[in-house]
C-alpha cells in the first residue's frame, strides 16, 4: 500500500483578494464562485469578511508609517532609559 500525501494549494493575497472582490461584486453566487476558482464558498466567504473589514487600511499608510516610526523612537528611549539606569545603580551601588 503506497501512502499519497495531499499537498495544500498555497493561494496568495493577490488569488484571494481576486475572489473576495468577485464575491462583493454579487455577480455570481458563492458556490458558482468556488466552482470556478476551485475554492470552498466558506473560504470565499472568509476572504470577502477580511477584505470588507480591512479596505480602509489600504488609505492609512501615511499613519501607519507614523506609528511605526513613533514605535521605533520609543525602543530607542527604552534603550537610553537602561543605559541610564545601568550607569546610575554602578554609581550610586546597588539599591535594591
Amino acid at each position: 500500500m503506497s501512502k499519497v500525501a495531499s499537498k495544500r494549494r498555497k493561494l496568495g493575497g493577490e488569488f484571494k483578494a481576486k475572489v473576495a472582490i468577485e464575491a462583493i461584486k454579487e455577480q455570481r453566487t458563492l458556490s458558482e464562485l468556488g466552482v470556478h476558482f476551485k475554492v470552498h464558498p466558506m473560504q470565499i466567504t472568509t476572504w470577502k469578511k477580511r477584505l470588507s473589514s480591512e479596505a480602509h487600511t489600504l488609505f492609512d499608510h501615511g499613519k501607519a508609517t507614523k506609528s511605526e516610526g513613533s514605535e521605533k523612537e520609543l525602543f530607542e528611549k527604552i534603550g537610553r532609559l537602561e543605559v541610564e539606569n545601568d550607569f546610575l545603580q554602578k554609581k550610586l551601588g546597588t539599591i535594591r
